[in-house]
């Protein structure tokens, strides 16, 4: 009934949970004509419905991708330390690098299935001159008895599954 005030419903469908019969909380509106669809958007994006504001916009055919805008990439001064010993936790790589600049990240990398270190680890820097001192400072050293690898980390795009 809202959507009739931009013109002729052709269909209306709530899409609901199979298993538990709620609502997803979204739905499909058909209107008779590509004008009437695109006055419906217009007139109930961001409209207060008993206290929820709704989306509305218009659907992409089924299988297309929605246009993203693409994430601007700010300046990544991240590290990858490897050959780490065993028992190395995200605050003692934190600790270590610490004593060259600051750290806004650091990240030893587990096992899923396991829990256990995998061996090898991220650290962030708060800027390029401190990532540069720390792999100058770092690289090769002995931590409890391991020579550390530390370079700069190759961004790699995100795998998608």
């Amino acid at each position: 009934m809202l959507f009739e005030q931009a013109g002729v419903v052709e269909i209306a469908e709530v899409i609901y949970n199979r298993d538990t019969d709620q609502s997803r909380g979204f739905g499909f509106v058909t209107m008779s004509t590509v004008e009437e669809a695109e006055k419906a958007v217009e007139k109930f994006h961001q409209y207060d419905l008993d206290g929820r504001l709704l989306t509305v916009n218009k659907a992409a055919p089924r299988g297309a991708r929605p246009e993203r805008t693409p994430r601007a990439f700010e300046p990544s001064f991240r590290i990858y330390v490897g050959n780490l010993p065993w028992d190395v936790d995200n605050a003692r790589l934190e600790q270590v690098f610490s004593e060259h600049g600051k750290v806004v990240n650091a990240r030893v990398v587990f096992d899923r299935e396991t829990g256990r270190s995998r061996g090898f680890g991220f650290v962030t820097m708060a800027s390029e001159t401190e990532m540069n001192d720390a792999i100058a400072a770092l690289d090769g050293q002995s931590l409890d008895g391991r020579a550390i690898r530390v370079n700069a980390a190759e961004e790699r795009p995100r795998r998608s599954f």
